[in-house]
């Protein structure tokens, strides 16, 4: 996924009410982003922090910015929740999620379980239709090389919504994957964190047992895009 337009660097100032974070600009012009991202944030808010972010293109809209990257412990992090199904679902169309080859069409946003969209449908004459729930993943607390990225970063009881419904497409003899992208360049690894979340960890585990698949990424992040990387670990507690 290429961004649409040249990145502006700065530093954040503050990031607030879940929507706003302040950046000043290297020109030295503070100004007030859009921050698409309404989890905790936990571990990729730290003010001070070099940022990168994108100018919009509608002239009309009230915020002129949208905050897209982070550098933390030198490492480049994705914060955009906006990106994760569009690269996912470049990833497969290009062949690059070696899980998720062999399937004639993918379809984005298709209704299915109760009142949800599956983030990609993947169907092919003769096999099983494919569901596939993308997790935007950047919370690291231990910068240690060797630490795990971990999900979630803040109480989802719709994230373990998604998971029952995953649960019941296997039930119906379908497929289902749970696909955690971790939008950062210095994870290997991946788990789930029980202590933040304990109600999503028991439903990751009953959805495991049931047959839904789990599959983890890295991504390359950087000012001219977002792309898959490499297969992460799975390092989950069941």
């Amino acid at each position: 996924m290429k961004f649409d337009t040249p990145l502006l660097e700065g530093w954040l100032v503050q990031r607030y009410k879940r929507f706003f974070a302040d950046v000043t600009l290297t020109t030295g012009e503070q100004v007030t982003a859009h921050c698409a991202n309404s989890g905790s944030m936990l571990s990729v808010k730290e003010p001070g922090s070099r940022v990168w972010l994108s100018p919009a293109t509608n002239p009309e809209r009230k915020l002129r910015y949208t905050w897209e990257l982070i550098e933390i412990g030198g490492a480049m992090v994705g914060i955009n929740t906006g990106h994760p199904n569009r690269v996912v679902a470049e990833a497969i169309a290009a062949g690059e999620i070696k899980e998720l080859k062999g399937y004639a069409s993918l379809k984005r946003e298709q209704k299915y379980g109760k009142n949800s969209r599956i983030d990609v449908l993947l169907e092919s004459p003769g096999k099983r239709s494919c569901y596939v729930e993308v997790k935007n993943v950047t919370m690291k607390r231990d910068l240690n090389p060797s630490a795990a990225a971990e999900f979630p970063d803040a109480v989802t009881e719709r994230g373990a919504k998604h998971l029952r419904e995953l649960s019941d497409v296997v039930a119906g003899g379908g497929r289902s994957v749970m696909f955690y992208l971790v939008q950062r360049t210095d994870a290997r690894r991946f788990t789930v964190a029980n202590d933040i979340d304990p109600e999503y960890g028991k439903a990751l585990k009953l959805a495991v047992k049931a047959g839904v698949e789990i599959v983890c990424y890295g991504c390359n992040v950087g000012p001219d895009g977002i792309s898959i990387a490499r297969p992460l670990t799975l390092d989950l507690p069941f």
